[in-house]
């Protein structure tokens, strides 16, 4: 198994859009020749657009394009741009009338951060699609795209919030690709999986260490708190292995458990935890190689959204924190 550049899977084009003083942005993943997809939601308040297409019984075999967003549900906006721009492309279901793009689009919450005027819209969604179409694309990890308004470590307040951003990794074993991409926007703390460390979350009051979300939630457990869906980590597995968009929709079921190695609490009612599947090639692999390798490559995109943001809003990244 070795790493490689997500950027290396072949038939999709990945690209990002942002207002860095508006502190929000997206991230869209363009499959023009269609991806077979799937989707998992586990937290409780998803902000998301189309995922039911994705559903086995629902009519839909691929779709066209992935948005992951800032700006809650208001972002959903930017969706309208990525099917403009495909629309120009004549990319679509032909429905006889017209070509339809069918696009997928999730929303993480960074309304707090500056604020609650500025998000995603259809121009935003269109310049990523642009942005994508150029050479390899713009595509950066840190604080870019749906990951400029990222932060973690919300249960006491912004005051004890740090930066994220969002994050990219693939591993190749034979001809199997398999990446993912993760905007990283969790109410709770971020963990290294492969040594159980946390490198960022909920910061202590001199803001210069961590405490653990888990545990100060365990003092409260009596009291009734509002947490609001302010948060939500969003991503994408991309594989050019050939599966049906049943099988998709478990290998995105294995990759979450990506989320749950790196980040605690997890799922939780405060979060609209998503990750969806795509399929883009023919290569031959079994089902549960892919969806392991799904799970690694998740929980590795997660890691590298934390260590790629830089400090900003007035908010300190786990590089500067932990230097």
């Amino acid at each position: 198994m070795k790493e490689i550049s997500i950027l290396e899977i072949e038939n999709i084009k990945i690209g990002n859009a942002e207002d860095r003083e508006g502190a929000t942005g997206c991230t869209v993943i363009l499959a023009e020749k269609g991806a077979t997809a799937g989707v998992d939601v586990r937290g409780g308040g998803p902000a998301s657009r189309e995922t039911q297409l994705l559903n086995p019984v629902a009519a839909a075999e691929v779709i066209h394009a992935v948005l992951l967003s800032g700006g809650s549900a208001f972002g959903l906006d930017a969706a309208g741009g990525v099917m403009k721009y495909l629309e120009q492309r004549d990319i679509g279901v032909d429905t006889g009338v017209a070509k339809v793009p069918l696009v997928c689009a999730s929303c993480l919450f960074d309304l707090q951060l500056v604020t609650k005027d500025v998000r995603p819209d259809k121009e935003m969604g269109y310049r990523a699609c642009v942005n994508a179409d150029q050479g390899s694309g713009n595509y950066q990890d840190g604080n870019f795209g749906a990951g400029t308004g990222a932060t973690v470590g919300k249960f006491k307040g912004p005051d004890h919030m740090m930066k994220t951003g969002i994050g990219s990794y693939a591993s190749q074993v034979g001809d199997i690709q398999v990446g993912a991409v993760v905007a990283v926007n969790a109410l709770g703390d971020i963990f290294d999986h492969a040594t159980g460390l946390q490198i960022a979350g909920l910061l202590n009051e001199e803001k210069n260490g961590l405490l653990s979300t888990e545990q100060e939630m365990y003092k409260q457990a009596g009291e009734i708190r509002d947490l609001f869906t302010g948060n939500t980590t969003i991503g994408a597995v991309i594989t050019n292995a050939k599966f049906s968009k049943t099988q998709m929709n478990k290998i995105a079921a294995m990759a979450q458990n990506g989320y749950a190695r790196s980040i605690r609490p997890v799922h939780t009612q405060a979060d609209g935890d998503t990750l969806y599947a795509l399929s883009v090639g023919d290569v031959t692999a079994d089902i549960n190689a892919v969806g392991t390798l799904a799970a690694q490559v998740t929980a590795e995109a997660i890691k590298k959204a934390v260590f790629s943001a830089e400090s900003a809003y007035g908010l300190l990244s786990a590089r500067d924190l932990l230097k």
